[in-house]
């Protein structure tokens, strides 16, 4: 039986977003006032706070402790793993994702804001502009993230706060301009998460703010999902045979569908060997679709035997990515150990995974300065830069600036098996406007 809506591409009432900004910005207390005003918790875990924030000797609920949850979070009142929330209004449907300010888990910031539609980067009112805030927006500008949102926190302890706030969204614009964004892409809005001022309901303590509140920004704000549309992109995660009785010839290959489109009928090629062939089948666990779209998990049936395995990409045909084995990309580096030219490490893009070494480090990007310096000796912890790769595999991959999902790798300890870098296919710091070379 053929599910008539299994296949159609994510409703447009869906918004991922994700949070950033520097340790104490009030980031986890902003996200809990987000779930206890859309009415997202339930009545225990309020009762649970409540009682908690009274133990503390607190006056008004402690709502940051809705939100972190493991115990060394609470303890130190900080935010060190990336956690998903879900929240809803009547109007749009979110996805959150909840990441430090801290710059050693800035790894984790990358990973929670890359699939991110939205980022609200929070401030603190009373400190402004800080070294972390033009890190987070560097990462968020390199990632692509469409929309930012610039939530000055703590509007509620600062002197004069209509001035405070205008020169904290002047600074940042000079920022963000630099970056790329234009000033449409950026939305700036004064709050205080403690007390709920201009979250779900605009504050009169904030006369000189006219904007729209943090949740009708959320609702209203364009959903934009990539920059360009891009024909299918199918990584194989598993060759599926059952060899029964029922199903002696069965093979299916199953993933989920990283951009585009498919439907029974089209012509695909298989990357990356170039084959040709054509769909005549598309599988989901509850029955069988005519066409699926970006985000679902499929299996599809081939017209022809192709000998397809685990980390190729079917493709559409028109627009098909050309195999490479030698590129530059753009990293950011999130290891302690130092990157140097020559290292010998794994590259795992989509569900491929082959051996890479790092050819020359060739340029070094200051977020804090918005400059580009030649050549450097290493890349350190969350540095960004430029550099050169060579596979030992040729990998079917788009530039980051054509699409996020296949222009997207990770370069990974070949020993330990950790995670050492985010990288972006092709020069995504060309797009910035930075600085000339120093």
């Amino acid at each position: 039986m053929t599910d008539a809506t299994a296949g159609l591409a994510p409703a447009p009432d869906l918004l991922r977003i994700a949070t950033a900004g520097s340790v104490d910005d009030g980031k986890s207390t902003l996200v809990g006032r987000l779930l206890y005003d859309t009415k997202s918790v339930l009545a225990d875990q309020i009762d649970a706070v409540t009682k908690a924030s009274v133990d503390r000797g607190l006056d008004t609920p402690d709502l940051s402790l809705l939100v972190d949850g493991l115990r060394a979070e609470r303890e130190q009142g900080i935010t060190i793993d990336v956690a998903y929330r879900y929240f809803a209004t009547p109007a749009r449907s979110f996805v959150l994702a909840d990441t430090p300010g801290h710059v050693q888990y800035t790894r984790n910031t990358v990973s929670g804001a890359s699939t991110a539609q939205l980022v609200i980067l929070l401030v603190d009112a009373r400190n402004g502009v800080v070294a972390q805030t033009r890190r987070h927006a560097a990462v968020m500008a390199l990632l692509g993230v469409p929309q930012l949102v610039l939530a000055v926190n703590k509007i509620d302890l600062v002197d004069d706060a209509e001035s405070v706030f205008a020169s904290i969204k002047a600074d940042f614009a000079e920022v963000t301009r630099t970056l790329g964004w234009s000033d449409e892409q950026v939305t700036s809005i004064p709050v205080s998460a403690l007390h709920g001022d201009n979250i779900a309901s605009r504050s009169e303590n904030t006369p000189y703010y006219s904007g729209p509140t943090l949740i009708e920004h959320l609702e209203t704000v364009p959903n934009v999902t990539d920059r360009h549309e891009v024909g299918l992109r199918f990584p194989v995660q598993y060759v599926i045979r059952p060899r029964t009785a029922e199903y002696p010839d069965y093979r299916g290959y199953a993933g989920q569908i990283a951009a585009g489109r498919v439907s029974v009928g089209d012509e695909v090629v298989v990357l990356p060997s170039g084959t040709h062939t054509t769909i005549t089948q598309i599988d989901t666990a509850d029955g069988q679709l005519s066409t699926a779209h970006t985000g679902r998990s499929v299996t599809l049936l081939l017209a022809d035997d192709v000998d397809i395995s685990r980390g190729d990409l079917i493709s559409a045909v028109t627009d098909a990515p050309e195999p490479i084995q030698q590129f530059t990309a753009t990293v950011c580096w999130l290891a302690d150990k130092p990157l140097r030219p020559g290292a010998r490490l794994l590259l795992k893009h989509g569900t491929r995974t082959t051996q890479a070494i790092v050819g020359a480090l060739d340029t070094l990007f200051d977020e804090q300065n918005l400059t580009l310096s030649d050549a450097p000796d290493v890349l350190e912890l969350n540095q960004i830069g430029r550099i050169s790769v060579q596979t030992a595999e040729p990998i079917p991959a788009d530039d980051y600036q054509v699409n996020r999902e296949s222009g997207s790798f990770l370069l990974i300890d070949p020993q330990g098996g950790n995670t050492l870098a985010a990288g972006l296919v092709g020069d995504a710091l060309a797009s910035l406007h930075l600085k000339e070379l120093v």
